[in-house]
């Protein structure tokens, strides 16, 4: 059996975390639960994260950078509108494939909102400069603030509505641009 590095451990973590908070929330999941899934001990878990809220932020910030790399090779070698819906027709697609990455983002602006609630402002700042980074992958294609906050927007909105379970069919799609509606990617 070949022995996994520190790096491929926390990794490996990292991932276990996205699956296991994206069901769980963050109150809702043990460190337990990651340790099992991944086949560690907590005390491993713990030589790796400092605390199970170092855990949910590295699986958040993870949640993020997957979505810009998914923004960017969508957009690659394209400009303004064309890239703005391949970037939309690869989110929708990644959502519908990988619905553990959409949950994980609606657990995080959950966690967010409970921290805040509790004083606990350093949380949200985080969360809150992965969202800037994610925000900027639409600037360089050449989209000004409006076009950024409008897809933006969508994208909020596809995310309630898939979360909430609206099939592809249901009228509440046909508002949006043709490139962001689910149409029979999410069908099970």
């Amino acid at each position: 059996m070949v022995r996994m590095s520190a790096d491929e451990r926390r990794e490996s973590v990292i991932r276990a975390a996205m699956s296991e908070f994206a069901r769980g929330g963050y109150h809702g999941t043990s460190t337990e639960a990651i340790a099992k899934r991944v086949g560690v001990s907590q005390p491993y878990l713990f030589r790796l994260f400092p605390g199970k809220k170092a855990i949910f932020l590295a699986a958040a910030e993870r949640c993020v950078e997957d979505t810009i790399h998914t923004f960017e090779e969508a957009a690659k070698g394209l400009e303004g509108e064309e890239a703005l819906h391949a970037m939309a027709n690869a989110y929708v697609t990644v959502i519908a494939e990988r619905p553990e990455r959409l949950m994980m983002q609606m657990q995080t602006y959950v966690a967010v909102a409970a921290a805040e609630e509790e004083g606990d402002h350093a949380f949200g700042e985080s969360v809150r400069a992965g969202w800037m980074r994610l925000w900027d992958v639409h600037l360089p294609l050449g989209a000004d603030v409006n076009e950024t906050t409008t897809f933006m927007a969508y994208g909020m909105l596809i995310n309630c509505l898939v979360a909430m379970g609206f099939p592809p069919e249901h009228r509440v799609w046909e508002g949006l641009y043709p490139s962001a509606r689910v149409t029979g990617r999410l069908e099970k």
